[in-house]
């Protein structure tokens, strides 16, 4: 007879306190409560279940092999059959009564699974592959160089986030995609409201506060995004030219056009994620070398770091904080059995400070080797923009850096207040040029 797997019989329930420390979107906006609520369960109860009030019940997934593990693991872990970022009850039942009696509230990659999702991933992937993105490289450093420009004339003293950071990656990504450039001020604006439902600076103040306020807003703001790509999609059809936009609007599938769900969904996934999370990115690694500044003279003084520098800066910062997962069998993980539709929150953050994993995980270390974080996903779902990223962030950062002799702090900087896909939305620094 075969023992059974370890903690079947009892579902460990995470404390309140600690679940809601660990999942609420005003945790995000303060390192002293998301972080040890992290470091407690990975501790304690690292495959744990919240039973938070408003919430359907879900399992806190928070150490590094366990998140790998489901990642990685497509059969039993699923998708598109329900909501991908936790919401409320509320929202949830919002999103259902709204969207035919389904809580997949997009049909972006990210929402898919097999075969679906590598037949739609097929349509961009060539476009992300490192070699491709490697002939953008010309047009990004102009780019670059002109934002530095911009900055360094600021006498001195700026928002890193809102005077520079938030520009650069949205205008490489929409070059690509084929937005116009006068647009990208509303692309950035719709961005911030899709990711920024419950920041009272973010959120659309016409959507009155309550328990499915974060769902009314984000179906408000796709319903704004699909007006607009509507109509570009239809100009990329009549007169189509070497974008994005052009090449998933004229995709055909046994002769049809794909569905305007899938069309307009994939628009929006890179016309959003695209540059928000590199934006956060850098601006974490920003303030990595403004809290360790050894770390600044390190890289100043060895540029050919970079990537080090890079792949830090998105593992310290780690823009998306959670997808869910759906179990479609009965599964073991983490030593604790998992049953058929239950719900998964895989915690990217825990999972990229986890010491089993990484030495300090706390600390902001160039030289950290290796560094295997989570930032990106992995398995079949691994971010289809991971190369462009790190090279957005490369040609930023080797453009910025010699410029500066020093650069500081000049105010506290301030989080968005997002479970989902977040980071600094103020970093005042004073700096000195070259």
């Amino acid at each position: 007879m075969q023992p059974e797997p370890r903690n079947t019989m009892a579902e460990p329930l995470i404390p309140d306190a600690i679940a809601t420390a660990a999942i609420a979107s005003h945790s995000y906006t303060d390192d002293k409560i998301v972080y040890p609520a992290f470091a407690w369960l990975r501790d304690n109860m690292p495959m744990g279940k919240a039973c938070l009030p408003g919430y359907d019940p879900f399992w806190v997934v928070s150490r590094h092999a366990d998140v790998m593990a489901i990642s990685r693991d497509a059969k039993n872990f699923i998708n598109g059959d329900h909501n991908l970022i936790l919401q409320t009850q509320e929202s949830d039942a919002f999103i259902r009564k709204s969207n035919k009696g389904k809580v997949r509230s997009m049909n972006s990659l990210a929402y898919m699974d097999h075969p679906e999702h590598a037949k739609y991933r097929g349509i961009t992937s060539n476009w992300f592959m490192a070699g491709r993105v490697a002939k953008l490289e010309a047009r990004m450093r102009q780019i670059a160089e002109e934002s530095v420009a911009d900055l360094l004339n600021r006498d001195s003293e700026c928002d890193f986030v809102k005077d520079f950071i938030l520009y650069y990656p949205l205008r490489v990504i929409m070059d690509i995609l084929g937005v116009p450039p006068a647009d990208e001020p509303r692309m950035l604006k719709l961005t911030q409201q899709l990711f920024g439902g419950d920041d009272p600076d973010e959120r659309r103040h016409e959507i009155p506060l309550g328990p499915d306020a974060a769902a009314r807003a984000w179906r408000a703001t796709l319903e704004d995004f699909y007006d607009y790509f509507r109509e570009l999609s239809r100009e990329r059809r009549s007169q189509p030219r070497d974008d994005l936009i052009s090449l998933i609007a004229n995709k055909r599938f046994d002769d049809e056009y794909i569905d305007e769900d899938r069309e307009l969904d994939y628009y929006i996934a890179i016309a959003t994620a695209g540059h928000d999370t590199t934006s956060a990115a850098s601006a974490g690694g920003m303030l990595g070398l403004l809290r360790f500044p050894e770390q600044f003279q390190i890289l100043k003084n060895d540029l050919s770091i970079m990537p080090k520098f890079i792949d830090e800066s998105i593992r310290w910062s780690t823009p998306i904080k959670h997808f869910m997962r759906s179990a479609a069998f009965d599964v073991e993980v983490g030593g604790q059995m998992i049953r058929q539709n239950d719900r998964l929150l895989l915690s990217y953050p825990s999972a990229n400070r986890d010491p089993r994993v990484f030495e300090r995980p706390d600390d902001f270390s160039i030289m950290r080797t290796p560094n295997n974080h989570l930032a990106f996903g992995n398995g079949p779902h691994m971010c289809i923009g991971q190369h462009l990223a790190k090279l957005d962030m490369r040609i930023l950062f080797d453009a910025l850096l010699p410029r500066l002799r020093s650069v500081e702090l000049a105010g506290e900087p301030r989080l968005l207040q997002s479970n989902f896909i977040s980071g600094l939305k103020s970093l005042p620094i004073r700096f000195k040029a070259q």
